[in-house]
């Protein structure tokens, strides 16, 4: 994985009525790059038992979307915002729950996260090498209400699916980081920015 050209990245900027940010946590293992995803818990309204960053809603204290992220994931994880390395920034996206989510790429240690609020159910570590392997990914075209038919993206690894929001996210990741790239086979639009 070359962070290179996330750190290089002039990332989009979208507006909504609520903001919002997530950490993209880069672990370094001896098998390999991971990257760091919750398991938002089952009785959430928003989302629930979907696989996340850390992350979540701006708040009044935060003075910027990059502290908003590094405060949910001492919140969600347990990370100090000392022990992250931000390397850059991806693309923001809207959801339907009206946010608007700015993606911060970073670097955090290979050490044992715990869940450690009542938004995350699970915190699960999985392997750059099975994200980008063909055979754990799925696409399929879904209509959507205002931006016609969006290509969708599904990567499961083990018992986990990252769909969504954050499989948005993680898509540009890999296409900047990695030879892996979203397969154009589909008649469908790719999903940049419709809500997810």
């Amino acid at each position: 994985m070359d962070l290179g050209p996330v750190a290089a990245h002039d990332p989009a900027s979208v507006t909504a009525p609520r903001e919002a940010a997530v950490l993209v946590g880069i672990v370094e293992r001896p098998a390999g790059t991971h990257l760091l995803f919750t398991r938002r818990a089952d009785h959430l309204e928003d989302h629930p038992g979907q696989m996340s960053f850390p992350g979540g809603g701006s708040e009044p204290v935060d003075a910027d979307l990059s502290e908003t992220a590094l405060r949910e994931a001492r919140e969600e994880v347990g990370l100090e915002p000392s022990e992250a390395t931000i390397v850059g920034r991806l693309d923001d996206i809207r959801t339907v729950s009206e946010y608007s989510i700015r993606p911060f790429v970073g670097h955090v240690p290979d050490r044992s996260y715990e869940p450690n609020d009542g938004e995350v159910a699970e915190i699960a570590v999985l392997s750059v090498d099975a994200l980008t392997d063909p055979a754990n990914y799925e696409t399929e075209c879904r209509d959507h209400p205002d931006h016609g038919s969006v290509q969708l993206h599904y990567f499961h690894v083990g018992d986990y699916t990252v769909w969504g929001a954050t499989a948005r996210i993680l898509t540009q990741l890999l296409e900047l980081s990695t030879e892996w790239r979203v397969p154009r086979t589909l008649d469908c639009q790719p999903e940049t920015n419709p809500p997810a």
